[in-house]
């Protein structure tokens, strides 16, 4: 149920009354909220359980959370831990309707852009109809639980009862307001790939946090946040809790500069919201104008001109392009990317690294072979029909094979560099980067066996869902048991590397490079020659397999 259906019903025929004021905007926006919540919940069970698991999680989340927090009053290091929590939550609902769109209905306004509604009156309904849900109310306890954690005095009290509406008001008023200014964006594919990339936001600041954390503990604890807190005070939202903590400690001057800038910042959120959804309101959609644009380069110069002639080359320019365009290849792939560089990296800076940790990027890209058919969905029958014999069945396999290692074989070599210098282990660079070459071919070898084998279904919606209904098991088996079977490939590169290390023969390590990219070439080889009979004779069966999303 859209916002623009809701109004439209005969439920709701006050709307175009409310432009002439005889209607409360904000009243109906507010039940409008509470319809869309309530009959959310009437479609399906599934969608009700995980609404009312996700309600009872913050609620008791944001009780223990609040309850910590009061417990630290009194601390020496609560003003730096509420304030910068308060600079986490802030920035966290900045970000937010960014990466994760489509879990509100209202951040859309261009819904309403048919009703006769100013945009002053519409600033003040939307800014209540987002006071309502799980989010603000897990921002509500943090907030509270923050102030009690630093209130002291008449003054301190005081102070807390503005800041907590103020803080809840600010981070609201900052997610409508980038999410206003950004409306086009997120309803564009663009911004579907950038929700996609969530994922990959989710690992970097899980590692940054992790190492982050260690670092902090190692080297004297809370106290070497207390800069960073010391600037991050004055930076609005978090001003309301400082300004709080200003205030019990007797500095009023500081505490009421705190308040005017909060406030100051939450007009200027206002004005600037305001301003974008006039903008919206008034600015045609791109997909109403039909503008004629020069013809774009298909493919027949600059760098798709160095690949290879014929089937092979067209095929190796599909894969890419797919890689590109499709939201789910191309956050497979960054992913992939990014975590493939920060373990090993990682690892270095905190002093536990090891130059073998490279295989693990290479492993990374190597998981993307497996379901090659599966990102064509319905579309693999095009490929399907023009294959028809094992040599055809060959040479598309060897395409997406080669565009994949066109990819991760310098991307391999770049990690391998770069943890080599971190780690400070350059004997040990041509043995590591042999063996990450050799685990690629085995996993370039399993991996087109189980795209014939196992194909799946790719769903185009969801973000998190990487197999359609009934083939989640059959995804699993085939990354995890080609994981197995490209480490048992490997083995004796794997025992070779091992006995060199343990008899310390440093000096013929380097041998390690040029065997382990013949045998991961040839594991490449053998595997796409024993796939190309299993794909050939499968055509019909991969074809519904990969069409059920």
């Amino acid at each position: 149920m859209t916002a623009t259906g809701a109004l439209a019903t005969p439920s709701a025929p006050a709307a175009p009354a409310t432009a002439a004021g005889s209607v409360p905007v904000t009243a109906v926006f507010v039940r409008l909220k509470l319809s869309l919540l309530r009959n959310g919940l009437k479609g399906s069970s599934k969608r009700k359980a995980a609404w009312i698991g996700s309600l009872v999680l913050a609620i008791v989340v944001g009780f223990f959370v609040t309850l910590g927090l009061a417990m630290l009053h009194g601390n020496a290091h609560a003003g730096t831990v509420v304030v910068l929590l308060a600079a986490i939550m802030a920035l966290s609902w900045t970000v937010m309707p960014l990466f994760f769109p489509g879990g509100d209905e209202t951040l859309d306004p261009s819904r309403l852009v048919m009703l006769p509604l100013r945009p002053r009156p519409l600033v003040r309904a939307l800014l209540a109809s987002s006071l309502i849900g799980i989010g603000p109310l897990f921002t509500l306890c943090l907030a509270v639980g923050s102030v009690l954690a630093v209130a002291r005095g008449g003054a301190g009290i005081a102070a807390a009862v503005v800041a907590v509406p103020l803080l809840l008001l600010g981070c609201v008023t900052l997610a409508r307001a980038v999410a206003t200014a950004n409306v086009r964006l997120l309803t564009s594919r663009k911004g579907r790939d950038l929700a996609l990339l969530s994922g990959l936001l989710i690992a970097v600041g899980a590692q940054l946090a992790n190492f982050a954390s260690q670092r902090l503990f190692q080297s004297g604890g809370l106290a070497q946040l207390e800069p960073a807190e010391a600037v991050v005070r004055w930076l609005p939202p978090v001003t309301a809790v400082g300004m709080v903590d200003s205030a019990s400690e007797g500095a009023y001057g500081v505490a009421a500069a705190q308040l005017a800038l909060t406030v100051g910042a939450l007009v200027l959120l206002l004005w600037f919201w305001e301003r974008s959804l006039t903008k919206l309101m008034v600015t045609p959609d791109g997909s109403t104008i039909t503008a004629a644009k020069p013809e774009k380069d298909r493919g027949t110069g600059g760098f798709w001109s160095l690949l290879p002639a014929g089937r092979t080359g067209a095929a190796m320019q599909r894969t890419l392009r797919y890689t590109v365009r499709d939201p789910k290849t191309k956050s497979a792939f960054v992913t992939a990317l990014a975590i493939g560089l920060i373990v090993p990296v990682f690892n270095a800076l905190q002093g536990t690294g090891s130059i073998y940790l490279v295989c693990f990027g290479s492993g990374m890209l190597g998981v993307q072979m497996y379901n090659q058919f599966g990102q064509d969905t319905s579309a693999f029958w095009m490929v399907a029909q023009t294959i028809s014999t094992r040599r055809d069945a060959y040479v598309e396999l060897r395409a997406r094979a080669a565009a994949l290692a066109l990819v991760t074989v310098p991307y391999t070599v770049f990690v391998t560099v770069v943890t080599a210098a971190l780690v400070g282990n350059w004997s040990g660079f041509p043995a590591a980067l042999g063996l990450a070459l050799a685990l690629l071919g085995g996993m370039l070898c399993t991996g087109a066996i189980a795209s014939g084998r196992f194909p799946y279904s790719i769903p185009s919606e969801g973000a998190f869902k990487n197999a359609a209904p009934g083939q989640g098991g059959l995804a699993w088996m085939s990354v995890f048991g080609g994981m197995l079977a490209s480490a048992l490939i490997c083995a004796p590169v794997i025992a070779l590397t091992i006995w060199l290390n343990v008899a310390d023969h440093q000096d013929i390590s380097w041998l390690l490079l040029p065997l382990g990219a013949a045998w991961g070439a040839l594991a490449t080889w053998s595997g796409l020659r024993l796939s190309a009979p299993t794909v050939a004779r499968r055509l019909p069966e991969i074809l519904a397999a990969v069409s059920k999303g």
